[in-house]
């Protein structure tokens, strides 16, 4: 059955299908009984024909869909509460994705073929997910349910692209270098030395032409006579200028990018090239293009992969005990 039958069908005769899939999920009851009517706001309070363009169609355009429906139907802030309805249809789309429809036909107790393992005398940690849309559209609406990421991301592109958009003045620069270093607690112990690093850089025209260079330029700092090396905040810095052509460098990013490279040799490097940042983003289209997920930005990369390393990589792992 593909996804034009299930448009035929009734409200209740989706819903039918959608609950066994959100009960084979690692997900709560309460989670699955939350998506087994939210996923479906748009359909109840506008009408069929909504819900299933604002399946079909992109986040914003999902997004503005739900704004519009929830500013005539709520009394709550839409604003905070669009985050939830999206993650739900991006659970759905998730469905839609997994052949689930057709999975409720099968003899689910049939042997299931196994991957193949790929060899590799580097180290990779077992049961990690293999990247798929699927994969990568639960992580997604991870992220949407987790009010706290999203709320300070909220924050932070205010601060960065309506409050203070340029890097002219070292009081936004300053305001900017604090705020980031503290949500993100990147460790910076004196902040006015790395403003005045960023305020010296004139960054604003190489920033809108996603010049890759710049991350490279910022990190470098000389505080007190000492060498710093402040890599992961600089490609926060330009990210939240500019996330579509800044992806952010973390150290769970840098675990599931050797991972993968390891298990399905997706691209070819060593560990320290991605510690340059021109090197890093070339590394993060080519984890894109092998595993088909060109239909997403590298904002999206971003956020899959790194709910995926906070997961599957803790902060204690390789660790001596």
């Amino acid at each position: 059955m593909d996804k034009n039958a299930l448009k035929q069908m009734s409200f209740e005769e989706v819903r039918s299908l959608y609950k066994p899939f959100l009960q084979s999920q690692s997900i709560s009851a309460n989670t699955i009984q939350t998506a087994y009517s939210d996923s479906f706001y748009l359909w109840l309070n506008g009408d069929h024909d909504l819900f299933w363009k604002a399946v079909d169609g992109s986040d914003e355009e999902a997004k503005a869909m739900l704004l519009d429906v929830l500013r005539k139907n709520s009394s709550g802030d839409p604003g905070r509460l669009v985050h939830g309805y999206l993650s739900h249809i991006r659970r759905f789309r998730s469905f839609l994705a997994s052949n689930g429809i057709d999975a409720m036909t099968e003899d689910k107790s049939a042997e299931q073929p196994k991957p193949v393992a790929v060899q590799s005398r580097k180290k990779t940690r077992k049961n990690v997910p293999t990247p798929s849309v699927e994969q990568v559209e639960l992580y997604l609406a991870k992220w949407d349910s987790l009010e706290n990421y999203h709320l300070q991301e909220d924050a932070l592109d205010k601060l960065f692209n309506k409050l203070c958009p340029q890097n002219s003045d070292i009081t936004d620069v300053l305001l900017k270098v604090s705020t980031l270093n503290d949500f993100y607690s990147t460790n910076i112990y004196s902040v006015y030395p790395v403003a005045k690093h960023i305020l010296s850089l004139a960054i604003d025209s190489r920033l809108k032409a996603g010049d890759v260079t710049l991350v490279d330029d910022i990190k470098e700092i000389t505080i007190s006579g000492t060498g710093k090396n402040f890599y992961s905040f600089a490609s926060k810095y330009c990210s939240h200028h500019n996330p579509l052509d800044y992806p952010i460098y973390d150290s769970y990013v840098d675990l599931v990018l050797r991972q993968f490279r390891n298990q399905d040799r997706f691209s070819s490097f060593r560990n320290d090239a991605l510690k340059n940042y021109v090197r890093f983003k070339q590394i993060l289209i080519d984890f894109r293009t092998f595993y088909g997920l060109s239909e997403y930005n590298l904002k999206q990369i971003d956020k899959y992969i790194w709910l995926l390393g906070k997961e599957y990589f803790p902060k204690n792992y390789g660790k001596k005990k």
